[in-house]
């Protein structure tokens, strides 16, 4: 079977495959966990813990191998796909890295989830130069190939992003007061430096209470019920899923109705908005850059169309409104685009060369405009979002796909 991302990848980069087999003489030694017909792939993924909400992506990921598998692999290898927990602990994520790199033996580590989690293991990574590819988080530090060649991001950075949600407060609302509420680690930071400097010389005017949180603590209710206090008309929600429909609930409680942001990671509306309210979750702001299953403009989109048939026949108990599931399945075709380009060649570095020179790669369920760009240099694949906001039903896209430049 030839699945959507191979039939592009053939139409926009045949000789590009052609190359890599051409080149395909590295050695046994130099390809850890391939084989003739195999490639171990590792994975780690909060099926458990604080951000547990974010196990369908890796579910949905292990579904989507499952069809690579079921028809015929990767030019003729299967994948052997090991996921494990690490509760978004980050001790407990260098505990299952180790295992995977030195005992299970994997090319490489693929989408491990969370800030905290990935910033654990990278310097490990890359003294062991295993790719850590297309991790699941948008922190500004996985686009540093000078000092961490093995490490790259996926989705739109939070700083970018940040700078998105600054400039359509500033062309819609510049004399607002902005309070933020954001996790206390770097995930977190990056969404606030992003906000500040799309601000300006405006943001120390306009932010007038900027609160944090840890992932331990039980609710972020006193943060929410301050910023109201604060005087704040617009609410920066930068949180985790758990902590956003919290702080969507809360502010509702209190009779706060702020414009709200929420940030793209928590913009689920089966994991977070359900069980926040969907009417408490009304009229709030989000980014996207992925089609969401629920938009009616889609009902005849063909990417729309396979992921249903994927959903159904390979992980039926899937939540088809949450955009974990839309997520899990769009990354995974950026790995069987990376692997299906990398031909007989699954050396550790030309895995990493063939991610780091991507052009207008066009992948399922993307928005439409959107598409990965990489660079020896530029370690960011996507860069680009649009705005949307949810009507108490579904999300609704508006104005123009956009950069955070």
């Amino acid at each position: 079977m030839l699945t959507s991302i191979s039939r592009r990848a053939l139409l926009a980069g045949g000789a590009a495959v052609a190359a890599a087999m051409w080149i395909s003489g590295a050695a046994a030694a130099d390809m850890p966990g391939v084989t003739d017909k195999t490639i171990k792939i590792g994975h780690i993924n909060p099926y458990s813990g604080p951000a547990s909400a974010y196990s369908q992506i890796g579910k949905t990921i292990a579904a989507y191998v499952k069809q690579i598998n079921e028809g015929g692999g990767i030019n003729g290898r299967t994948i052997d796909f090991i996921s494990y927990d690490d509760g978004y602990s980050p001790p407990k994520t260098v505990e299952q890295a180790r295992k995977l790199v030195e005992s299970d033996g994997v090319l490489l580590i693929f989408q491990s989830l969370g800030t905290p989690p990935n910033s654990a293991i990278q310097k490990y990574m890359n003294a062991k130069q295993v790719p850590q590819l297309f991790v699941a988080t948008g922190a500004s530090k996985w686009g540093d190939p000078e000092h961490f060649p093995w490490t790259m991001g996926w989705q739109p950075d939070y700083v970018t992003e940040g700078k998105i949600f600054a400039n359509y407060v500033l062309k819609n609302y510049p004399n607002g007061k902005i309070g933020i509420l954001y996790q206390n680690d770097d995930y977190g930071k990056d969404y606030v430096n992003g906000m500040r400097a799309g601000l300006g010389d405006k943001a120390d005017s306009m932010i007038v209470a900027s609160l944090p949180y840890e992932v331990a603590d039980p609710t972020v209710d006193s943060q929410v019920i301050n910023l109201k206090a604060s005087g704040a008309d617009i609410f920066f929600n930068v949180t985790t899923p758990k902590f956003a429909a919290q702080a969507i609930k809360k502010a509702a409680e209190i009779d706060w109705h702020p414009l709200h942001l929420l940030n793209s990671v928590s913009n689920s509306v089966g994991a977070v908005l359900k069980p926040a309210g969907l009417d408490a979750s009304k009229d709030i702001v989000s980014a996207a850059y992925i089609k969401d299953a629920q938009d009616p403009q889609w009902a005849n989109d063909q990417d729309l169309k396979d992921w249903n048939v994927f959903m159904d026949k390979y992980y039926p108990d899937g939540d088809k409104t949450s955009s974990f599931t839309t997520y899990g399945y769009a990354v995974a075709h950026a790995l069987e685009y990376v692997l299906t380009q990398a031909g007989d060649d699954l050396s550790r570095g030309n895995i990493m060369k063939i991610a780091a020179s991507m052009k207008d790669i066009d992948l399922p369920l993307l928005l439409p405009g959107i598409k990965m760009n990489t660079s020896a240099t530029d370690f960011y694949p996507l860069q680009q979002m649009q705005l949307m906001k949810f009507s108490g039903e579904r999300w609704e896209l508006f104005g123009d796909v956009i950069a955070g430049s």
